[in-house]
């Protein structure tokens, strides 16, 4: 009876003891986190996400911190208990691996907290955001081959040892292995590397590709994905941009020169023309204030073309400039000079010269009379 009696007070005591571990884990938690949060908006005023990337993991190594200091309390064999331990101690490793890859997130919200892509001006932020877009991923695969070693080493035999170290210390020659197995995957490996130090794109980049417009959205590992005009996704391999030309709007500066043609009939006054374009573009938000100008650059047997050049921020105010001068053009035209668009002209001869030409050249059928 007494036997029974020591039995289940020591489980009594064991689980009481397992259960205030685990609310003083989760008690200290969730201080935690307020008073780290509430300092972070107070200094930075901007998050860094230690919530979102360090909350879950954080959790998990209190909570496998409290198992394990509670664990030798409980009344089981030890050889089960062993095998406890043994997996709490894994779930550790593989809590403190998700802990590291939360802090790169961290890390790298931390270092472009001062480089707003958003900005008129961000081509250094677009630098800096691709360049820690391939680091971070570089940094997590390092993170989890860490990661899977540890794992290995944490068994007792020594064959596995063997291969924990094995696979830590044979990191280059696996990546060979790898590059020789899978060529275009290491190919596109490299090609990230490259694009990241040379910079031939950025994120946010306005770049021409194949013939479409559109920005560039992501850049993965692998491929990047260009964010169409019309929201269409085109994925493309990070080789191509490596062996292949395309134009890249946005290189060295966003501001972009735009161009919007009219073809318009001899009679209408170019300097008029030219007044009306500073009224519409002086008042245009997406101008920059920089270019405008009118210029006949062409002439045909029909329409005289009229070319107007402008300056934009950006490609997107660009287009739109261009579309407004286009209609505000047209309709002042229309209004102003309703005779002056393209027309094609007749001209016809006298009677007396008609009526010579016919008795010269009498009907075939009259000859046969």
């Amino acid at each position: 009876m007494n036997s029974i009696f020591h039995f289940k007070h020591a489980w009594f005591v064991a689980i009481f003891f397992f259960c205030a571990t685990l609310v003083i884990a989760n008690v200290v938690h969730y201080v935690l986190f307020r008073v780290l949060k509430r300092k972070e908006n107070q200094k930075l005023g901007t998050g860094l996400g230690l919530q979102r990337y360090l909350g879950g993991p954080s959790r998990a190594i209190f909570l496998l911190t409290c198992v394990l200091l509670a664990l030798p309390f409980l009344p089981v064999p030890d050889n089960i208990e062993k095998l406890l331990q043994h997996g709490f101690i894994m779930a550790m490793v593989l809590a403190l691996g998700w802990f590291a890859v939360g802090c790169i997130y961290v890390l790298q919200a931390f270092m472009l907290r001062r480089y707003d892509i958003t900005a008129a001006n961000n081509i250094r932020a677009r630098r800096i955001h691709t360049q820690f877009q391939v680091f971070r991923r570089m940094l997590i695969t390092f993170v989890i081959v860490i990661d899977i070693g540890v794992l290995l080493w944490t068994f007792n035999d020594p064959r596995i040892w063997h291969y924990g170290s094995g696979l830590l210390a044979s990191a280059g020659v696996a990546t060979l292995v790898l590059a020789a197995a899978a060529k275009s995957t290491a190919s596109n490996f490299l090609a990230g590397l490259q694009i990241a130090l040379t910079e031939p794109i950025r994120i946010d980049d306005v770049v021409v590709v194949e013939g479409e417009w559109g920005r560039i959205e992501e850049i993965t590992s692998s491929y990047v994905v260009l964010r169409i005009w019309d929201l269409r996704r085109l994925i493309i391999p990070l080789t191509f941009f490596i062996e292949n030309s395309f134009a890249n709007w946005t290189r060295e500066s966003s501001d972009i020169l735009g161009t919007a043609f009219l073809y318009v009939d001899y009679s209408i006054p170019v300097e008029a023309l030219r007044e009306q374009l500073n009224l519409i573009v002086k008042a245009a938000p997406q101008w920059d204030k920089k270019v405008c100008g009118l210029q006949v650059t062409n002439l045909s047997e029909h329409t005289m073309e009229i070319r107007c050049l402008v300056s934009s921020p950006d490609s997107g105010s660009s287009f739109d400039l261009r579309c407004l001068i286009r209609e505000k053009m047209t309709a002042w035209i229309q209004q102003n000079y309703p005779s002056a668009f393209p027309t094609t002209r007749f001209a016809s001869r006298p009677h007396s010269e008609t009526r010579s030409q016919q008795s010269s050249n009498p009907h075939p059928m009259a000859q046969l009379d």
